[in-house]
């Protein structure tokens, strides 16, 4: 008894079962390998703009270099945008300095929310599967051995050959359930925890912009902004 030969001799709803795990699998590992690159895609831009940053360039030189569109300067460099966007515009029209830096922080919480939102993207897709497959492979499983029974019931004498289909054909959705919802309850984990620490970096990086635009406005720091 083959997989394939189980699966064409089963029933029809354990049939819809096998396909619909298949299918979640398929897409599951789709998500996987999108979101991977993704944030690997992420931390090296991240890694770049960071080395630019530092290297003690000048922040209206840097803030020029960058996009004028928003979806062109995801990560950081968003933050940093929408950050010394607010900064320039305020800056001239108020002298109470506490409102400035509070009209920066505003604007950069906001892009960290996207980023947030950006970086998490299909990741509760790869949550749903892995939590809702084994429940959907026992579905399937419940009812193989329903049929089994009903075998039994309708034999003349129960054999071994009355139920084995049956029960095969259920042990099998029930392995489609964990082949689905093992690798996604992995990779989400793993993608959310890198996820997570790219935002941590990002909001330790709006921290840091947050200081030296305070020191600059206050005609402390070294940086010309």
């Amino acid at each position: 008894m083959s997989i394939i030969s189980l699966f064409a001799n089963a029933s029809l709803v354990v049939q819809s079962v096998m396909l619909l795990l298949l299918a979640a699998s398929i897409a599951s590992w789709v998500v996987i390998f999108q979101r991977g690159m993704a944030l690997s895609r992420a931390k090296q831009a991240y890694t770049a703009f960071e080395k630019r940053f530092w290297s003690g360039v000048d922040l209206n030189h840097l803030y020029r270099e960058l996009p004028s569109e928003e979806e062109a300067t995801p990560g950081a460099a968003g933050v940093f945008r929408a950050g010394f966007r607010e900064y320039s515009r305020l800056k001239p029209k108020s002298s109470n300095a506490d409102a400035v830096m509070d009209g920066v922080q505003r604007s950069m919480r906001v892009t960290l929310s996207r980023e947030e939102e950006r970086l998490n993207i299909h990741l509760p897709f790869l949550a749903t599967v892995s939590s809702v497959s084994p429940y959907v492979g026992l579905f399937g499983t419940v009812w193989g051995i329903m049929g089994s029974f009903q075998a039994l019931g309708t034999a003349q004498q129960a054999t071994l050959t009355t139920v084995a289909p049956w029960i095969a054909e259920a042990l099998v959705a029930t392995a489609m359930g964990l082949f689905a919802a093992i690798p996604a309850v992995i990779f989400y984990n793993r993608l959310a925890s890198r996820a997570d620490q790219l935002l941590g970096r990002y909001e330790d990086f709006a921290e840091e912009l947050h200081s030296i635009l305070h020191r600059n406005l206050h005609g402390r720091g070294s940086n010309d902004a």
